[in-house]
């Protein structure tokens, strides 16, 4: 798994580790029991503080998605196949995307604008199979 950073964005670092991880465990590209690098050689990798790793893995283990034990570091605990959401996940997810959205049509994008934006964020979480 490739994970790009962009030091010049106003999210902070720790947050793009941990959103292209999960976004690599949503498109299949990561899946239970995968190993994640170790905190040290992410940080060497993108020559940042390791503390900054440490806090992505931080918050993937708080939301279940990694776990890391001694012996074998940090890997996936759960992936879009083994994952079961919490009761309460879907409320809060729902209240976040739409906060999102709003965000978007506060901005001037149209209902069609939006719903273009969703359908392909969908669709790309989707491995094309091939046909032969």
């Amino acid at each position: 798994m490739d994970i790009t950073l962009d030091p010049l964005s106003t999210v902070p670092l720790y947050q793009q580790i941990r959103d292209r991880i999960v976004e690599a465990i949503a498109r299949g590209e990561l899946h239970r029991g995968d190993p994640l690098a170790s905190v040290r050689q992410l940080a060497g990798a993108f020559a940042i503080n390791p503390a900054t790793v440490a806090k992505a893995y931080d918050q993937l283990r708080s939301e279940g998605l990694v776990a890391t034990n001694a012996k074998s570091g940090s890997f996936v605990a759960a992936d879009r196949d083994t994952a079961i959401a919490p009761p309460d996940y879907l409320a809060g997810f729902e209240s976040r995307l739409y906060t999102l959205l709003a965000e978007g049509r506060a901005r001037g994008l149209s209902e069609a604008d939006l719903a273009e934006v969703c359908t392909r964020a969908v669709s790309s979480l989707n491995p094309r199979e091939e046909t032969p």
